[in-house]
């Protein structure tokens, strides 16, 4: 069949897809060769996406409660609700919480239907959770939220800086681009970050700063930079105004030795920094959530823009500062005013920008003001100040920091609709509307990445039950309160043009987003779109977005940071994992994923361990001023001593524990309203269990077992449970499926193991022991798909020796790490390369190579130990 050229459906790296359907729900998906984001590669996520299009868990149907309803019942409803809720409360008090997961199309049309005609701009997005710091420091340094960099600028850095960027991890292919530069032309690589990521095994120069110390290393660094002569004064004196005081201030506490101090690092590792800097002028810095997600988020934005400013290096090949967002379309959702904070086509709520955007749509009552940001939206829920809710391609009930709130203000709103793609999420289960929207393969539309690259997202799988695109279902909303002209939209390119006719409307050239030509094009064209990036180099004439056309540095001092307290003496960091995405509903499907981190672990210092009586593999709760919840222990010493982090992934549906958003204080930087997610006063204890086990049912359709700690792990033909408890393990029975039993126990380690068999074959498990070994999983997760069952069920393994392959290092070819240890052993593997061209693993996406590093050390450690 033929190919689709589409965009994946993760990250902001907004990589190109060749998708080619197999089937009524199947496609081999491959990278396309001809996309400029990543010239065919994927990474582990992108290339397992044909595990995820099936129709597991979707909500296929309209639902009004717990009852399937016509679209026409709930779309009115929808609609008179609303409506309804304006008449008697005043358009304060209906909100839409969106998502970096909608198209542009998508987003566009639910912010004119809120702004212009419902009179709100009680509008934002997850993306808040994301770079709502950057979008704010772009703004006040730039007058515009432009990201002034693009992946090509990798290519000519000599110098490249991560700040609070796992890349490895969270932008494979842009971390093969770094590598490839490191490769080809020497590029030097530092890495900021607290952690001793996969990232920074491999960098040059790693700087495990103090969290929130962000703004004193930058500081330092232009502190550094003016007493080396590496300011570009002439670049400055022409295009960035300084305030009066801006040096003055700067030099408190910005000397290498106080620098080091306040950001716990070697005085000597920061000079090598600040020396590095000022030796090579193409310097790229990027930077992600460890730079947004603080309360001091946007000031840290500005810490590294300022340094950029002030030595000229900005709108010139290899040189930029660059914020690298987390979703495929935070950047398009930017672009339309998706923000509360926005209006639209990079306009803000200035009165000649209501009065042009109010012409262009003919709207009848716009919004005149900034609406409310997340926190503070789920915080006016809980309040009753907001009334009717849409909540549309996200989980904030898992999210949102401050989550069991979030949920207790759901629970308490007098309307939520909720548009998802799956049935059951944390969300949903506050729903008084669910309606079906079209998932990835199935929407049609364009999407925005990092580097400021629009890519059409096609459609290559029917739409399933009752799905339809979300562009769609919100013009039905807003044809149905009345506003039919304004909303009648046939196909996603009829949006598209009108986005991008606003783009250009009374844009004498000081904004840079700008779509020219796009909004004449007709159908076909639209069908046809090339990816292309907006923009050109922006600001390469030295000229900004400003009334006055010149860039401004912005005064940001260091705070200091709060010392731990006796009840919470650790600092909690959050994040993700390499193979898994936001709430999993996407990734939790594909049974490679699973396997790299299989449950939701809490990372803990050897030292805090031993202090904490703490032991690797068991439980352990994680408790803040917060909230709490359970994790299985990793301990590692690329945890700083003192610092705790836990993955963002696991919800209701998916585990008892891992609940991460239960954790961070809805505490937000002042300037943005992004929350701090990255450093939480906390608590670690160690969580005693009796016994421990796992269960393998065949089959999606297992409930969560009624134990303390249970975790779902996708496998093929099935799913399996990882569980632990105390008390009676006998209640976890009634999760096995009928059939023939076969059962055996054994007293004296307290072990009980029983298989039930179906027609001859395995369909489920249940292991359990108090004292005793487990068996590894995989012989028995591979026999749900024989036909018939071995004789060896209970002994967990096939007859004779059985290989375990370890963990999964590289889920693009599912290696594990025995699997690598012996090829390394037994052929004499010296490189990464040398195992890639043995195993497969690494030559794929590239985020297992740091790990497949770490791997070639051990075995000749071994061999110096005997």
């Amino acid at each position: 069949m033929t190919s689709v050229a589409t965009t994946c459906a993760y990250c902001g790296v907004g990589c190109g897809i060749l998708a080619t359907p197999t089937g009524p729900r199947s496609a081999a998906i491959a990278g396309d060769p001809d996309h400029p984001a990543n010239r065919g590669k994927l990474c582990s996520k992108g290339t397992h996406l044909g595990e995820t299009i099936g129709l597991e868990g979707r909500l296929l149907h309209p639902m009004i409660g717990d009852k399937r309803a016509s679209w026409d019942k709930a779309l009115d409803l929808v609609a008179k609700r609303f409506k309804r809720t304006i008449a008697e409360h005043g358009p304060g008090s209906v909100a839409f919480y969106v998502s970096g997961q909608l198209l542009t199309e998508d987003y566009y049309v639910a912010n004119k239907l809120i702004k212009g005609f419902m009179g709100s701009a009680n509008i934002d997005t997850n993306s808040r959770l994301c770079m709502a710091s950057a979008v704010v420091g772009h703004l006040r340094a730039f007058g515009e939220d432009v990201v002034p960099a693009s992946y090509d600028d990798l290519d000519a850095a000599d110098l490249i800086i991560l700040v609070g960027s796992n890349t490895a991890w969270c932008h494979p292919i842009v971390y093969q681009r770094i590598q490839a530069a490191r490769a080809e032309r020497g590029t030097k690589l530092v890495v900021i970050d607290p952690r001793r990521t996969e990232t920074a095994e491999e960098a040059d120069l790693h700087l495990a700063i103090r969290p929130g110390s962000d703004v004193a290393l930058m500081n330092g660094l232009l502190a550094w930079c003016r007493a080396h002569d590496a300011l570009d004064t002439d670049y400055v004196a022409a295009s960035v105004n300084t305030p009066d005081d801006f040096w003055d201030r700067l030099g408190d506490g910005s000397d290498l030795w106080s620098v080091a101090r306040a950001c716990d690092v070697p005085p000597a590792d920061l000079r090598r920094f600040y020396e590095l800097f000022v030796a090579h002028p193409r310097t790229v810095t990027m930077f992600s959530q460890g730079v947004n997600q603080s309360q001091r988020g946007t000031d840290q934005v500005n810490a590294i823009i300022n340094v950029h400013l002030a030595t000229g290096r900005i709108g010139k090949p290899g040189a930029a500062p660059f914020s690298i967002t987390g979703q495929p379309n935070a950047m398009g959702g930017r672009e339309v005013g998706g923000l509360a904070s926005t209006l639209a086509a990079h306009r803000d709520f200035a009165p000649e920008n209501v009065d042009a955007v109010g012409r262009f749509w003919a709207a009848p009552a716009m919004a005149t003001k900034p609406g409310l940001k997340a926190v503070d939206l789920f915080r006016a829920i809980g309040e009753g100040r907001i009334k009717a809710l849409w909540v549309m391609a996200t989980n904030p009930a898992v999210s949102m920091p401050a989550a069991a709130r979030v949920r207790e203000a759901l629970a308490t709103c007098p309307f939520v609709v909720v548009s998802d793609v799956i049935a059951d999420t944390d969300t949903g289960s506050f729903a008084h509307v669910r309606l079906p929207a079209a998932a990835w393969g199935e929407k049609d539309g364009t999407v925005t990445n990092s580097e400021r690259m629009v890519s059409r997202q096609r459609g290559f799988l029917a739409l399933p039950g009752e799905a339809r695109p979300d562009w769609w279902i919100i013009a039905e909303i807003g044809r149905r309160m009345g506003w039919k002209q304004a909303f009648s939209y046939d196909r996603p390119a009829d949006i598209w043009r009108e986005h991008a006719r606003l783009s250009t409307y009374q844009n004498d050239g000081r904004r840079v987003f700008a779509l020219p030509g796009q909004g004449r094009g007709g159908n076909a064209a639209y069908d046809a779109m090339q990816p292309f990036r907006w923009g050109d180099v922006p600001f390469a004439d030295g000229k900004f977005s400003t009334p006055d056309g010149r860039a401004r540095l912005v005064t940001v001092a260091q705070r200091e940071v709060a010392a731990p307290l006796p009840r919470w003496p650790m600092t909690l960091n959050t994040g993700r994992y390499r193979d898994h995405w936001h709430t999993m509903t996407r990734t939790g499907l594909s049974p490679k994923l699973a396997r790299h981190r299989e449950e939701p672990l809490v990372e803990v210092h050897p030292d805090d361990a031993a202090a904490l009586a703490i032991t690797d593999g068991g439980l352990a709760r994680v408790a803040t001023p917060e909230g709490d919840s359970l994790f299985r222990v990793a301990i590692t010493d690329s945890q700083r001593a003192g610092e705790l982090f836990v993955p963002i992934h696991w919800t209701d549906q998916t585990s008892t524990g891992g609940r991460t958003g239960n954790l961070p204080r809805p505490l937000v930087d002042p300037h943005s309203g992004q929350p701090g997610f990255k450093s939480t006063p906390a608590s670690i204890a160690p969580v005693a269990t009796e016994w421990r086990g796992f269960i393998i049912v065949r089959g999606h359709g297992a409930t969560m077992p009624p134990c303390m700690w249970a975790t779902r792990i996708a496998v093929p033909m099935g799913v399996v449970w990882d569980v632990a408890g105390n008390g009676d393990a006998a209640r976890l029975d009634a999760l096995l499926p009928a059939g023939d039993r076969i059962e055996a126990l054994d007293h004296a380690r307290g072990s009980r193991r029983i298989a039930i068999v179906q027609d001859g074959r395995l369909a489920a498990a249940l292991f359990i022991t108090r004292s005793g070994e487990l068996p590894p999983r995989d012989w028995l997760v591979a026999q749900l798909a024989e036909a018939a069952a071995a004789p060896t069920l209970l002994a967990g393994r096939a007859p004779g020796v059985q290989a375990d392959r370890g963990p999964i290092i590289c889920a693009c070819f599912d290696v594990g790490m025995t699997t690598i240890l012996t090829a390394i052993a037994d052929r004499r593997l010296t490189d990464v390369a040398a195992i890639g061209a043995a195993l497969g693993a690494g030559t794929n996406c590239g985020s297992c190579r740091p790990a497949l590093a770490k791997l070639l050390a051990q075995p000749v450690e071994m061999a110096d130990a005997s």
